[in-house]
């Protein structure tokens, strides 16, 4: 983390204390930030590309829209694909997938058990990634009366709430350890995102975590009469 998301850590345990403060003790212990590389999407040829949905689009709630996205996780031997469904508005891991394979069968998963937990958003965001865009994929994004927007190709930036994402467990957690085994990067992949999810504060949420957020901005539940 910077300056401002230790100063965030430490309010939220009872330390108060300045954004400059911590810059300036980071400095005299030789910590810094870390920066994210740039990932890759393999597209099929022959697979359906849809538009981008996005574009001047004001997100302002939750499960208005949803983005998917895939990344490499690297290990002390090899490495894992993780792919995340994330509520864009809150920024909130929905629903999660370590596997050692890239195919639209682990995207299809979690997006199902996001929809289970959740309901159905109004749209479903990707890359156009190969996954993405398999009729395995596609149909269940249809069938649960959402609508599937992608990114131009090679344009991170249009799923850049996803990248923002991949940056913080990286450089929070994954390049701080060496996971061993797929099984130890699933637990150690979980942990961070519960974590996150329920105790990560972020600017852009006014200082507040996802949890907050989401659950604070969903409308009441109705009672009966």
């Amino acid at each position: 983390m910077g300056a401002r998301g230790l100063r965030d850590q430490l309010a939220r345990q009872g330390i108060g204390v300045g954004r400059r403060h911590v810059r300036t003790l980071m400095l005299r212990m030789g910590i810094e930030a870390l920066t994210p590389q740039p990932g890759t999407s393999k597209a099929a040829p022959g697979h359906k590309i849809y538009p981008y949905l996005l574009r001047k689009l004001a997100i302002t709630r939750p499960n208005q829209v949803w983005a998917l996205d895939t990344t490499y996780i690297p290990m002390a031997k090899g490495f894992v694909y993780l792919t995340a469904v994330v509520d864009v508005a809150s920024r909130r891991v929905l629903a999660h997938k370590a596997a050692i394979t890239l195919e639209a069968c682990h995207d299809r998963e979690i997006l199902d058990q996001a929809i289970l937990r959740y309901g159905a958003p109004e749209i479903v965001n990707t890359d156009q990634g190969s996954q993405f865009t398999a009729e395995e994929f596609t149909s269940a994004v249809r069938e649960a009366g959402s609508r599937l927007s992608m990114d131009g190709r090679g344009a991170w930036r249009d799923n850049v709430f996803v990248e923002r994402l991949w940056r913080s467990v990286k450089y929070e957690r994954v390049y701080l350890r060496a996971y061993d085994s797929v099984s130890a990067a699933r637990a150690g992949l979980a942990e961070y995102f519960a974590w996150y999810n329920a105790h990560r504060t972020h600017s852009s949420l006014e200082r507040v975590t996802p949890d907050q957020w989401y659950f604070g901005a969903l409308p009441a539940p109705k009672l009966a009469a």
